[in-house]
């Protein structure tokens, strides 16, 4: 019996490379004989680095940037050899990942800090020039659980850009930098970005401004309060427009530009091309060629109820198994309301948590739950194979 473990990250409690080793482990307590296989997920967000590198058998490192509150934090990065066909051969291109969730990610800002104004992205501008200046041209950029709204800003800034207020004055790139934009010079970028091959891994489909836009959709989860809404979003379309004049390229329409802020609009203004988190993540870990003679699919998630259909990565795995005709069992740590409806994706749906428990102790003994869970899902299959 083959299985493929394909979940995502347990939020707060297991990286998704933790959650995929768990179930392992209590399938093979089960089925010693069964063939198991791993591909950890992520869909852009929390999780992304770590996922990607383990799928393409990368390495990872550290580095010291700024912070969302702007102090220097210690972030993680990875380097892997990101496959691209040519023609008939496959060439490996040197390739750094990196996510905004350990940049200026939401578990990076205390809640009690959580304001828009007071976070920049400036770190992932730094993080970019430290690789730059180590010879990485090509980056897999994950974008989602951000804390900003600063358009991209202080990621810009960091690379070299320059923005003025009305009295000239040169701003650092925080959100309370945006609405004081009045000039932008982006003569001073970094000219080796014109030379680096940018993808960026996100499911964010947001515009960057309006009633989908990047303000008004996840401002509120920032912190931010209805009046810093609408002036983030005047501010974003009046630095759009300072930036089309500049750059000479609009890109605030197109689907992706609010994610993370509006980071993924600074993105695009380097030329970054984008592309759905999980489908880069399915990519590297060659989940299509692991699922082609799979008997059962096991993917989870921290907690499961209908808004898992709309586009969460456990039903992106499902999906992805179905069409190879595969069936797919979900593990959560918890199911919510209306999760009856998960039916029409998995062939069943298993919460992890064997009593009724707080919060604090579900976290701290996920691991062995899942586990334990795994293992009792995977008797199952056992005999139902006899």
């Amino acid at each position: 019996m083959k299985i493929v473990v394909a979940p995502d990250s347990f939020k707060e409690s297991l990286t998704s490379l933790q959650a995929a080793t768990a179930i392992a482990q209590g399938i093979r307590e089960s089925i010693p004989s069964a063939q198991v296989e791993i591909a950890p997920m992520a869909d852009g967000g929390e999780g992304t680095v770590e996922a990607l590198t383990a799928a393409a058998k990368g390495t990872l490192h550290h580095a010291i940037v700024c912070g969302p509150l702007g102090l220097p934090i210690e972030t993680t990065y990875g380097l892997i050899a990101r496959r691209s066909d040519v023609g008939d051969s496959e060439t490996a291109t040197r390739t750094a990942v990196i996510e905004a969730a350990s940049l200026f990610g939401l578990q990076q800002t205390p809640a009690s800090r959580r304001d828009p104004y007071v976070t920049t992205t400036r770190g992932m501008g730094e993080l970019l020039l430290q690789l730059l200046d180590e010879g990485i041209r090509s980056f897999v950029i994950g974008l989602g659980g951000s804390a900003t709204n600063d358009g991209g800003m202080g990621l810009l800034a960091a690379l070299g850009a320059r923005f003025y207020d009305a009295d000239e004055r040169l701003l650092p790139g925080f959100g309370r930098d945006l609405p004081e934009v009045r000039r932008i010079d982006g003569s001073g970028l970094d000219s080796r970005l014109a030379d680096c091959d940018i993808l960026v891994a996100s499911d964010v489909r947001n515009q960057l401004c309006g009633e989908q836009g990047a303000s008004a959709v996840y401002g509120p989860q920032k912190g931010a309060t209805p009046e810093q809404i609408a002036a983030l979003d005047e501010a974003l379309r009046r630095y759009a427009s300072l930036w089309a004049e500049e750059a000479g390229r609009a890109a605030m329409e197109i689907p992706g530009a609010g994610a993370a802020g509006g980071a993924g609009y600074a993105l695009l203004l380097l030329g970054a091309r984008m592309a759905p988190g999980a489908e880069v993540v399915a990519s590297e870990a060659r989940l299509r060629e692991k699922l082609a003679d799979a008997d059962w699919v096991v993917t989870g998630e921290g907690k499961s109820d209908a808004q898992t259909l709309f586009g969460k990565l456990p039903v992106y795995v499902a999906r992805l198994a179905k069409s190879a005709g595969v069936r797919t069992i979900l593990l959560s740590g918890s199911l919510g309301d209306n999760a009856r409806e998960l039916e029409s994706e998995f062939a069943a749906c298993f919460p992890c948590v064997p009593r009724p428990m707080a919060l604090a102790e579900c976290l701290e003994q996920a691991e062995d739950h899942l586990r334990s869970c795994a293992r009792n899902v995977a008797r199952l299959l056992s005999a139902q194979a006899r």
